[in-house]
């Protein structure tokens, strides 16, 4: 005789998907603070390089945790790729003059944030379970 489990309820699955995504901002949070004190201090003086370099601390801390959790690698190189492209977009209207460094790396954050949901729920079969 065999025995499955019982399905998941979808408000398991919500919050599920829900901490999944905590997950991986907590992820990020590490990675800025573990990950700064190692870059020279030179170069975070230029706006866009500290953006690309807070970029690069919150993906690699991301990357590591979606690959303990055992995620595909096109999935964590898909969500690595979400992370990186609002800042790689701003720097040309940065270079522009178009935005300050201020508004680069907060509008870098701020569209970053709903892209990463965006790619969650577009791959919803890896996260939604």
């Amino acid at each position: 005789m065999t025995t499955t489990a019982p399905a998941r309820t979808t408000a398991r699955k919500l919050a599920r998907f829900a901490g999944h995504y905590a997950e991986m901002v907590a992820a990020m949070l590490i990675g800025m603070v573990a990950l700064g004190p190692l870059w020279p201090s030179a170069w975070l003086a230029r706006p866009d390089v500290e953006a690309l370099v807070m970029a690069t601390n919150m993906t690699v801390a991301m990357v590591l945790a979606m690959a303990l959790r055992r995620h595909s690698w096109p999935r964590i190189a898909e969500m690595a790729a979400v992370m990186y492209l609002p800042f790689v977009a701003l720097l040309v209207p940065y270079w522009l003059g178009a935005l300050s460094g201020t508004a680069l790396m907060v509008a870098g954050h701020v569209i970053m944030f709903p892209l990463m949901l965006a790619a969650m729920v577009w791959r919803r079969a890896e996260y939604w379970h």
